[in-house]
């Protein structure tokens, strides 16, 4: 009797110890993915941090239009603009539009968007991806 006491408590206490190792994750959490165009992008290299770092900048000021949302539309919008020799940009257009209002918002975000002076002026675009 004994002996399948103590049997059954050193099961009991190994199951406990299994299932807290297997509840006890190590993982370190992994930073959010950012969509970045395999494209080149002309502006990108005039953007503090390039390509990677502008567009992590665009996905955190980027909000996903209501009507957008609601309809389940996803794309890609293009903005086209100039950003000139000094670093300001100008001449906004939007160049390819999934409707919703996310080229209204990509274009907006597209505005907030400070470039370092590249000395010269250059006509661009700009790809923003819409996914829910």
């Amino acid at each position: 009797m004994k002996t399948k006491f103590s049997l059954l408590l050193v099961l009991f206490a190994f199951m406990a110890i299994t299932s807290n190792a297997q509840t006890a994750s190590t993982e370190k959490p992994q930073e959010e993915q950012v969509w970045v165009p395999d494209k080149v992008i002309a502006a990108a290299e005039h953007y503090e941090g390039g390509k990677e770092a502008m567009y992590k900048f665009i996905k955190n000021e980027t909000k996903y239009p209501p009507l957008a949302k609601r309809n389940r539309i996803q794309g890609e919008a293009i903005i086209s603009f100039t950003l000139n020799d000094d670093g300001s940009t100008s001449g906004f257009k939007i160049l390819k539009n999934p409707g919703g209002g996310t080229g209204e918002e990509a274009l907006r975000v597209a505005k907030l968007i400070k470039f370092k002076a590249p000395g010269y002026s250059q006509v661009t675009s700009l790809p923003i991806l819409f996914k829910l």
